[in-house]
């Protein structure tokens, strides 16, 4: 099936993350093992779109999501490009399957004035876990970067003079982040925390370590967040991504250029960015029924 060449493909020459590898892996395991069982097919070369068909409606009988069932078509749409560029299958099978529809959902955010709340009410820090705490919540609203990004943070990616950080995003692209003067104030608390903390060794490396010394790790970096918001949001979702959405919404809310915002959040195409814009036209249609005497 040429599976193992697939994945160390999308590894070393695509760069795909280690999340998105797994989520692949069991993608083809889930998919091929149908085959087997249904088809009594070992070979990539005897699959058809109709069995593929078969295995998408099995899917969606089973409960599964419609953007879940795209994710697994996307992995096999990969998978078979793959197969065709080395030459191993004539055509590509899964040309001829449309995906399901995936009704659009517009990104949860924090609005302005409960985001200006939590941030007036940040005491100045006592401790290295406060200082660190809040410089993370504070460089995810001023950034807009994923929780992967901040966490592969390292020293020599902040520029204090320049005023930038250097981000490493997907697929290993880098991009620089111009951020303000209060975020360069907290980051040079944090590091006066950081090094009474710890020993030298401990911080050549990675810019926010744990409080043993050691990376952070994701669950740490969401329960920081979650904790912090739950002061001043009631809504479900209390994760870093819903501070990207924000640091996203309310640029825009305050006319940053579309493509300008594409760039500060890493985004491979302005499709992905769009999307934000459509909380701003919500936002302006309130303002309108509000303001207009025929609203």
């Amino acid at each position: 099936m040429f599976i193992k060449e697939f994945l160390n493909y999308i590894e070393f020459e695509r760069r795909f993350s280690v999340h998105t590898i797994s989520s692949y892996t069991k993608d083809l395991e889930q998919f091929f093992d149908f085959l087997f069982k249904t088809y009594k097919i070992e070979k990539a070369q005897e699959i058809d779109f109709v069995f593929i068909r078969s295995w998408i409606a099995l899917l969606m009988e089973e409960g599964n999501s419609p953007r879940t069932v795209n994710r697994k078509i996307s992995t096999l749409k990969s998978y078979f490009r793959y197969l065709l560029k080395i030459g191993k299958i004539d055509q590509n099978p899964v040309l001829k399957i449309t995906g399901p529809k995936v009704r659009k959902k517009l990104p949860v955010f924090i609005e302005e004035k409960s985001m200006n709340l939590l941030i007036t009410e940040f005491g100045e820090p006592e401790s290295f876990e406060q200082a660190r705490d809040r410089l993370v919540v504070e460089l995810f609203y001023a950034t807009g970067i994923r929780r992967a990004e901040l966490i592969g943070l390292k020293i020599n990616d902040i520029n204090l003079e320049k005023g930038l950080i250097k981000v490493l995003g997907k697929r290993n692209k880098e991009r620089l982040i111009p951020v303000h003067n209060n975020l360069f104030r907290l980051i040079d608390s944090y590091l006066s925390f950081k090094h009474t903390t710890f020993s030298l060794k401990a911080q050549d490396e990675f810019f926010f370590l744990t409080i043993k010394g050691t990376k952070m790790y994701p669950k740490l970096v969401y329960r920081i967040v979650n904790n912090y918001l739950s002061r001043v949001s009631t809504q479900k979702k209390k994760s870093p991504h819903v501070l990207r959405h924000t640091f996203a919404t309310h640029m825009l809310n305050h006319g940053a250029d579309l493509n300008a915002v594409k760039e500060l959040l890493g985004h491979a195409n302005l499709a992905a960015t769009q999307i934000y814009t459509h909380n701003t036209i919500e936002k302006l249609k309130n303002i309108y029924k509000l303001a207009h005497p025929k609203a």
